[in-house]
């Protein structure tokens, strides 16, 4: 029986330690492109576009999810919904962090910029 508990114990603390963890940097910008409905532009593409800037340094803080990837659909669809109302069609990624949330959570900060693209 304290086989088990502690099983159990170990299991609550791995799960609960992924729940706050971050994704890498090649990882965020492989994911967060396929959430979004706007078209992602890298920075090293912006100069050979055709883009016009509609708001720069635009932040959103999306809301906890329970796994780093949900973090990231949570801020694609807060991307989306200022890409929308800024009236334009793309953004470009320009930060991101995770930051400390309570004792166990993180939550997802993006800085983009909201573009027209032709």
């Amino acid at each position: 029986m304290n086989k088990l508990i502690n099983l159990n114990l170990i299991g609550a603390i791995l799960f609960l330690n992924s729940c706050s963890s971050s994704m890498s940097p090649i990882q965020v910008n492989n994911t967060l492109p396929t959430l979004t409905k706007s078209k992602y532009i890298s920075q090293s593409e912006i100069e050979t576009s055709n883009c016009k800037y509609l708001t720069k340094n635009r932040s959103y803080t999306a809301p906890i999810g329970l796994f780093p990837k949900d973090d990231l659909k949570n801020g694609a669809r807060g991307i989306d919904e200022w890409v929308t109302l800024d009236s334009g069609n793309a953004y470009i990624l320009r930060n991101y962090r995770w930051v400390n949330v309570g004792d166990e959570a993180t939550q997802l900060h993006l800085e983009f910029d909201t573009l027209l693209c032709e």
